[in-house]
């Protein structure tokens, strides 16, 4: 039966990349004030867009950028629900980056459609929307209940989500949640289904030694410098093998087990590929752990922006007043974001260098994820990337943060299987974003082939 459906899927290729340029042209930036009218737009489109093609839908208000429901109901009321769930709002694009042609005019070029969004999100979500569209159109009817839940603010770290998901836990009821937000490894012939995601404590940090900014000549030596000062307490927060040093930080965390372990040793992905992706000369952290465990069973604290005094062009000799600095950990399943804070923040009071005032704010807190690959529906989305593939699916736990997973796993308490359809190359949030036409046509057969398994 599936090849019934995989057929017209084939044979309706090209209108289906023609909605994929449609879409991307659409320059839903949440994270700019101007382009609100954009991200209201797209919102629209997509509601009817769904419409046209069997479902019933809209675009709800959540106090922010509007999310977009959709339903398929099931006459069987036995038969099984997924809940699709993927994000229309996209990263900005500044020409000057370095883009080879225009963002938000979509281009093809060597097999690729190369658009700002392309792959995060659009490409996937609408990977999903189509295979729907294919059962729609070949049967008439789908072989189960289909909700999509298709947010506005992923980029800019989902604040309405959230509530949202918690006031609607009837509306979004399913037996299992679907998302495709990350990638295949390496290749565009092997998937991965991820089993974990960390969680974040992102959090800022203010040393202060003085009421203003000071001349370095009349007063240093005499008055503490705070970039100095700020200095010592972050170097102290590692030892020299990239080992947190903060007391009880890795108190919680999960100990892999041995099938775990074997599970990550699969994946193609060492010190080599690391090296070749981000220009570094060498892999560098906890040595008793391979990089690919690094990657995402084990929990990191990183200084991501240090600032400070004058840094203009030529001299100016000035003591300033205030050092600041932004620190986030990423934290494994068990690691209670708000505990490993509290850890981090105390013991940087407890080593604050003499007349300093330290003064913290955080910017978000969301736990770790972890999925149970032996629920039915995991295997059946295992089964369905096997057979679109042609290799089994490797597990693994990744390093980035996607507080929805929390959201629906606390709220909706079902399955969540994640299977990317992009590639590491696809440059997203980066210029000349991409999405392989190859991935996106297989990205539909995965999720026809999911839904007559489910």
């Amino acid at each position: 039966m599936i090849d019934e459906i995989l057929v017209p899927a084939l044979a309706n290729k090209a209108a289906y990349l023609k909605d994929l340029i449609e879409l991307c042209a659409i320059p839903s930036v949440s994270a700019q004030p101007d382009r609100a009218r954009d991200v209201q737009y797209c919102s629209l489109w997509l509601s009817e867009h769904l419409r046209d093609i069997g479902l019933k839908a809209d675009a709800m208000e959540t106090g922010g950028n509007p999310v977009v429901f959709a339903e398929w109901k099931h006459p069987d009321p036995t038969r099984p629900a997924v809940l699709i769930y993927g994000h229309y709002d996209v990263q900005p694009a500044d020409q000057n980056e370095g883009w080879t042609s225009e963002a938000f005019k979509p281009a093809i070029r060597d097999g690729y459609l190369y658009a700002r969004g392309a792959s995060d999100n659009k490409g996937q979500f609408l990977a999903h929307v189509k295979a729907v569209q294919t059962w729609l159109k070949a049967k008439g009817s789908l072989p189960v209940s289909v909700k999509f839940l298709i947010e506005g603010e992923e980029e800019i770290g989902g604040p309405h989500l959230g509530p949202f998901i918690a006031a609607h836990r009837d509306l979004l009821a399913c037996d299992v949640a679907i998302i495709s937000d990350s990638e295949l490894q390496c290749r565009s012939a092997q998937p991965v289904i991820t089993h974990g995601l960390r969680g974040l404590a992102y959090f800022e940090v203010e040393a202060r030694t003085a009421a203003r900014d000071l001349h370095s000549g009349s007063y240093g030596g005499n008055v503490q410098n705070p970039i100095m000062a700020l200095a010592q307490l972050l170097s102290g927060l590692k030892d020299d093998k990239g080992r947190v040093q903060v007391p009880g930080f890795y108190d919680d965390v999960r100990v892999l087990d041995a099938v775990e372990r074997a599970d990550i040793a699969r994946l193609p992905w060492g010190e080599a590929h690391l090296i070749s992706e981000t220009g570094a000369p060498a892999a560098f952290g906890e040595p008793e752990y391979s990089v690919a465990e690094r990657r995402g069973a084990r929990p990191t604290l990183e200084v991501n922006g240090i600032w400070g005094g004058y840094i203009g062009p030529g001299a100016k000799t000035v003591l300033p007043a205030v050092a600041t600095a932004k620190i986030s950990c990423r934290l494994v399943p068990n690691q209670d974001p708000q505990k490993v804070y509290d850890l981090v923040r105390n013991e940087l009071l407890r080593r604050c260098p003499a007349h300093t005032t330290l003064t913290f704010r955080t910017f978000g807190m969301s736990a770790g994820t972890l999925i149970d690959l032996d629920s039915p529906q995991i295997r059946a989305l295992a089964r369905a990337a096997e057979a679109t593939y042609g290799s089994r699916p490797l597990f693994a736990l990744e390093g980035g943060s996607l507080p929805v997973v929390n959201d629906l796993q606390k709220h909706l308490g079902k399955p969540i299987g994640m299977l990317g359809f992009g590639l590491p190359n696809d440059n997203i949030h980066a210029p000349n974003e991409r999405f392989a036409l190859e991935c996106y046509e297989k990205g539909i057969e995965a999720s026809i082939r999911f839904l007559g398994e489910l």
